[in-house]
């Protein structure tokens, strides 16, 4: 039985209001944030429930600070699911993400910090599409996002991407992205990234997602999460979700 989208955050409700209202007690500039001035090395795992079949989802999540201005953000993924029918596994795509953040795009607005950024994601597909693994489009997909900081332990990150294949079947999608993230006591964090993505090549599909993420720092250079993700609306791309992450910063 589908559960409406009014139903699904009415249920999440509770806990977003949790990670927005507790006060700060670790600091510092968090790696969830794609926005972060931050160089780390996360190791992820990711299981999906595809309405019957399942896919796991393995990676490693990087970024680099190249000068105080340009990030480079970098991910491979490595597939095993059963969606053609027998369980299949391979490479499905390597990321690469340059994020500038104009100098005169950082400042204050009243009691808030802001830093805008713009960058550019490249998606090179590996060609397994056949097994059920990735899209089978090269893609190139511009972004702009801006990071808030009001106080309090509390970051948001809205962000616009839009994405469009250069070799491979058509893609033409637009993602609108809210990322939510607050410092919690004894060095853990809570992060909430929602996804409402315009799928224009498929009849305007919106293939909607959440993901609640709860982290600890156990040092300063290595913490843990895990993650709870859950499709939203009748075009949801997969229904329920869990991971788990390891976190190297440097």
């Amino acid at each position: 039985m589908r559960v409406t989208t009014l139903k699904i955050f009415t249920l999440l409700a509770p806990f977003f209001v949790v990670v927005i209202c507790v006060t700060q007690s670790y600091g510092g500039k968090n790696a969830s944030s794609p926005l972060a001035a931050v160089n780390n090395t996360d190791m992820r795992a990711k299981y999906f429930d595809l309405d019957g079949p399942e896919r796991y989802d393995i990676y490693m999540d990087s970024a680099y600070m190249v000068t105080p201005k340009l990030k480079l953000k970098y991910d491979l993924h490595y597939w095993d699911t059963d969606v053609t029918g027998s369980s299949k596994s391979d490479w499905e795509s390597l990321h690469l993400k340059p994020i500038y953040f104009p100098e005169k795009m950082v400042g204050e607005w009243g009691t808030w910090k802001y830093k805008w950024a713009i960058g550019i994601e490249w998606i090179m597909d590996f060609g397994n599409e056949d097994k059920g693994i990735g899209s089978g489009s090269d893609q190139i997909a511009p972004l702009v996002g801006v990071a808030l900081n009001p106080g309090g332990g509390l970051v948001l990150v809205p962000l616009v991407q839009h994405f469009i294949e250069y070799d491979g079947p058509e893609v033409n999608k637009t993602s609108f992205r809210l990322i939510a993230i607050q410092a919690l006591p004894n060095k853990f964090w809570g992060k909430l990234d929602a996804k409402m993505p315009f799928d224009w090549e498929n009849d305007n599909a919106v293939p909607a997602s959440a993901e609640l993420q709860i982290g600890k720092m156990f040092t300063p250079g290595f913490g843990a999460y895990v993650d709870g993700l859950i499709g939203i609306g009748v075009d949801r791309s997969y229904d329920l979700g869990v991971g788990v992450g390891l976190r190297f910063k440097y």
